[in-house]
């Protein structure tokens, strides 16, 4: 069970010695939440590019953390279509806020507003779209992304659990939230079958809910049919409203929020930051391998135009080996692991030695073909400066991939060694496809400067 499961299943605090160690672990867990948030937005390993890529994931740790800091928590409702989470959340604060109506789906994205009643704890109330909306995907994705951003939820239902309940409810409940389940429209049944009822709930709910936490509401009755007699004989049905009936719902939320309000906000947050943490991992490394594919490619074409268009032999290969020292300097950057020029140069060598040994047919082709470039006229120029960018490009390639593998394990090869990674990602790629790639790009780059010259 996670800390904030056992936090909530623990109950209250009796003693004011105990109140008192509880007031100052809570301070603890709120500082230690706040600093886990900061180190995720202060990271120095994250790049600027990377940065402007996530910019929503770092606004939500941002916004968490001013809730955290000002000790504010975020109690959302959860349920089907129509089950009255909107009418529920109106009652709680006393006016109508949020939108209701006879049509299925009234909500249709997330709303919130800020509960008066209970504006020392700095709580708000956030609606969210009934699971089971008829264009279901994306609603049903909010309302659980919601569920995962807040502190305390109150999961509406109107009758006996459905299957499709029963499963959000334990979806819900994976998220580590602590949660309500709240019986709305309880004036439709008479006492004796609501306490069946609620005596069902218990039962459905117990893996996630413990019993004190299932609750009956009527957060918009409906209005009560009286027959009236009049002095002359004459009956006379009237309809009356009735008073909502959310005092059981609202004095068990108000007695969480006194007891364990600050604990249910500081955990809350430091489990968010842990799965956010892990999310921007994965976020990191996909964007990552985006941006290292897009700044390799440009180097592969500049390695390849520039070996091209050089006329001189074999200088070309030396001129093109310092751009992949540059190349491989920018990707550790990318990295968070900045190399020197002679770090840099190293890893190449470490990395072309393999491809020699690998390699070597390859190799030995591109000097020919650097050398023809020197000794033609001309014309074995125009036939073999074409492979031999492709090749140069093919090569930057493998130069490439190889220092990410080095640069993502921490610059390290791991137990396989160099030569393992050299031979898997050549079994990786499609030499010949490359090729042809590298070949119409380089060649569609020497006709469009041929034709400006």
């Amino acid at each position: 069970m996670s800390r904030i499961g056992r936090w909530w299943r623990r109950g209250s605090v009796d003693s004011p010695a105990a109140a008192e160690s509880t007031h100052e672990s809570l301070d603890a867990l709120s500082a230690q939440a706040a600093d886990s948030l900061r180190r995720l937005i202060d990271d120095p390993r994250v790049p600027a590019e990377l940065r402007r890529e996530l910019a929503q994931d770092y606004a939500e740790v941002a916004e968490l953390l001013t809730r955290v800091e000002q000790g504010h928590l975020h109690l959302a409702v959860f349920g089907r279509v129509s089950v009255g989470k909107s009418s529920l959340l109106n009652a709680l604060a006393g006016e109508a806020r949020f939108a209701t109506g006879v049509l299925h789906g009234t909500t249709t994205e997330r709303g919130q507003t800020v509960w008066s009643e209970a504006e020392s704890h700095g709580v708000v109330l956030i609606d969210t779209p009934g699971i089971n909306e008829l264009s279901g995907e994306a609603r049903e994705a909010l309302a659980l992304q919601v569920a995962s951003r807040s502190d305390l939820l109150l999961f509406v239902v109107d009758g006996d659990m459905t299957a499709l309940e029963r499963d959000a409810l334990r979806a819900v409940a994976a998220q580590h939230r602590p949660v309500l389940l709240v019986l709305n429209k309880a004036d439709r049944y008479t006492r004796e079958d609501r306490d069946l009822l609620l005596q069902r709930l218990r039962e459905h709910a117990a893996d996630w809910v413990s019993a004190e936490n299932v609750i009956a509401v009527a957060a918009q009755p409906a209005d009560e049919s009286i027959l009236t007699m009049h002095a002359d004989g004459r009956e006379e049905r009237v309809q009356r409203p009735r008073d909502r009936d959310i005092g059981a719902l609202k004095q068990r939320i108000l007695l969480i929020l006194e007891k364990e309000g600050k604990a249910l906000t500081a955990l809350n947050a430091m489990l968010f930051a842990g799965q956010l943490s892990d999310t921007l991992g994965q976020r990191l490394t996909a964007a990552r391998a985006g941006l290292a594919a897009r700044i390799t490619r440009s180097y592969c074409l500049a390695k390849g135009v520039a070996v091209a268009l050089n006329p001189v032999p074999v200088a070309d290969l030396l001129a093109a080996a310092s751009l992949d020292v540059v190349l491989v300097m920018h990707l550790a950057r990318l990295y968070g692991l900045p190399l020197t020029r002679r770090e840099a140069g190293n890893l190449i060598a470490t990395i072309s030695a393999q491809l020699v040994a690998l390699m070597g047919a390859i190799w030995g082709v591109h000097l020919v073909a650097s050398a023809l470039k020197g000794l033609s006229a001309g014309l074995s120029t125009a036939l073999t400066a074409g492979a031999q960018g492709a090749l140069a490009w093919y090569a930057t390639l493998l130069v490439a991939r190889a220092a990410e593998r080095y640069l993502a394990q921490g610059k390290s090869w791991g137990e396989s060694g160099p030569k393992r990674v050299v031979e898997e990602i050549l079994a990786q790629l499609d030499r010949d496809s490359v090729l042809r790639e590298a070949r119409a790009e380089i060649s569609r780059r020497l006709y469009a400067r041929k034709s400006s010259d």
